[in-house]
């Protein structure tokens, strides 16, 4: 079966940055403790845990390109492609959250925790953009290294075979231009793809912010 990802096969999966200075250890710490709860909460639940963590990571480029378009209007200069580059980043984390819901469908509970965080992150990680955008970037880069490892354990609970394979939604065979047989163990692996790419682009306009 062939996927098409090509845009991220150069992609290194263990890509990591090394916190430098306070800010970047604060934003490393912040990342760390919600794995903590997200593993407490959702132990091996993938489908589960991806439902209601992407509903959040759609919520950084929504924030960060909305701020950016406002600050090239009061600057009056070009954005050098930030706000399409985040933009397309909320819109592709949207697309993730679709997919999931076709697969793992949410409980009441898991429902109410997504309105809750949701709403209580979005308020945070816009004031700390408006007080630090480097900071807020760095921090996404830490949330998105944290989904390819979360998304890596995935295909290795479907390979033991303690997840079933089953085929990947339609809407997942159309976005990520899959096999028409594919199955959720491909769309995870498109999926990971564009998650290396958003950690790899956010690690950037961090290091490019003085």
């Amino acid at each position: 079966m062939k996927i098409n990802n090509e845009k991220n096969s150069n992609l290194n999966i263990s890509n990591h940055q090394k916190p430098d200075g306070f800010k970047d250890h604060l934003a490393f710490l912040f990342v760390k403790t919600l794995r903590f709860f997200a593993d407490t909460f959702f132990a091996k639940r993938y489908g589960h845990r991806a439902i209601v963590l992407e509903t959040v990571a759609a919520v950084p480029g929504m924030v960060g390109g909305m701020l950016q378009h406002l600050k090239s209007l009061r600057r009056i200069t070009d954005d050098n492609g930030w706000i399409k580059t985040l933009l397309d980043e909320a819109e592709n984390e949207r697309m993730h959250l679709m997919a999931f819901i076709e697969i793992a469908k949410p409980s009441k509970l898991e429902r109410l925790l997504i309105l809750i965080v949701q709403g209580v992150f979005f308020n945070l990680f816009f004031l700390l953009y408006l007080i630090s955008p480097k900071t807020a970037h760095r921090m996404v880069g830490y949330f998105e290294e944290e989904a390819v490892i979360s998304y890596t354990n995935y295909l290795a609970e479907i390979d033991a075979g303690n997840h079933a394979n089953v085929a990947a939604p339609e809407m997942a065979i159309k976005y990520w231009n899959l096999s028409k047989d594919a199955n959720i163990r491909e769309m995870i692996i498109a999926i990971r793809g564009d998650e290396m790419n958003h950690r790899d682009v956010n690690h950037s306009f961090a290091n490019s912010i003085k």
